[in-house]
C-alpha cells in the first residue's frame, strides 16, 4: 500500500525498505521504512496526500532526509516493545490487550523477566524453523509494570528474533500463574529448545513502541 501511494503521488516507481516485519495482528506505534527519492519540494503537502491516500490504519507523522546509504532495518540501533494484559473483562481493550483471568504475581514475573539480560542466546523464543544468522540479542531493559487497567510489558534489545517477544511474555505469565518458576525460565533459556517455552500470547496485544538510529534525533 505505501508503495503504491508512494508510486502515484512521486510519479515514479518506488519501493519502500521498513525497519523490520511484525506478525499479523502486532501494533506499530513508530515504524520506519527508507525509500529512494530525489529531493522533496514540500515534505507537509506530501505528507497529507499520503495519509489522504492510505487507509484509515496507517499514518504517516513525517519524512527525514537520510544520507543515501541509510538503511531502515540494518542501521537501527534498537527497537521497543510494549505488550499490555488486561485482567479483567473490558470490551475496549479486545483489539489491543490479551485478557489473562488467572492471578499474576507480578513480583515473580519481575524476577523472571530480569534473567532475559543476563543472557544473548535466546533461540528458545524464536520461531521455530526461522532463517537467522545468529540468535543472539542483547536485551536493556525488560519488566512489567502495573496500572488501571492491567500490566504492561516493556523490553528493548539491539534486535529480536521473529516471534520472540510473545514466547517471552507467554513463558512469564506462566511464571506469574506459578505454572512455571522462575528457575525454571532461566533453564528454558539455557536449554536453547522452543518446546520448552510457553506458548506465544496473542498477536493483538503487542506494539512496536520505539525504533532508535543514530542519525534520528528521538
Amino acid at each position: 500500500m505505501l508503495n503504491n501511494a508512494l508510486s502515484v503521488l512521486l510519479n515514479q516507481t518506488t519501493d519502500t525498505v521498513g525497519a523490520g516485519r511484525t506478525d499479523s495482528g502486532v501494533h506499530a506505534r513508530q515504524m520506519f521504512a527508507h525509500f529512494d527519492s530525489p529531493a522533496i519540494d514540500d515534505v507537509p503537502k506530501l505528507i497529507y496526500k499520503l495519509n489522504s491516500y492510505l487507509p484509515k490504519d496507517i499514518a504517516i507523522h513525517n519524512l527525514i532526509s537520510v544520507h543515501d546509504s541509510a538503511h531502515a532495518r540494518f542501521d537501527a540501533t534498537s527497537r521497543s516493545y510494549e505488550y499490555h494484559i488486561h485482567t479483567k473483562k473490558n470490551p475496549f481493550a479486545i483489539d489491543n490487550s490479551w485478557l489473562v483471568s488467572q492471578p499474576l504475581d507480578l513480583d515473580l514475573m519481575n524476577a523472571a523477566a530480569a534473567m532475559l539480560l543476563g543472557h544473548r542466546d535466546f533461540q528458545c523464543f524464536s520461531k521455530s524453523n526461522t532463517d537467522v544468522h545468529t540468535f543472539n540479542c542483547e536485551i536493556t531493559e525488560a519488566y512489567f509494570s502495573a496500572g488501571p487497567s492491567g500490566l504492561t510489558f516493556k523490553i528493548s534489545a539491539d534486535r529480536f528474533l521473529r516471534n520472540m517477544v510473545r514466547a517471552i511474555v507467554g513463558t512469564l505469565v506462566d511464571v506469574g500463574t506459578t505454572k512455571r518458576s522462575v528457575t525454571d525460565f532461566e533453564q528454558i533459556i539455557e536449554g536453547k529448545n522452543r518446546q520448552n517455552a510457553g506458548k506465544s500470547a496473542p498477536a493483538h496485544g503487542l506494539f512496536l513502541t520505539e525504533v532508535k538510529y543514530d542519525y534520528i534525533k528521538s
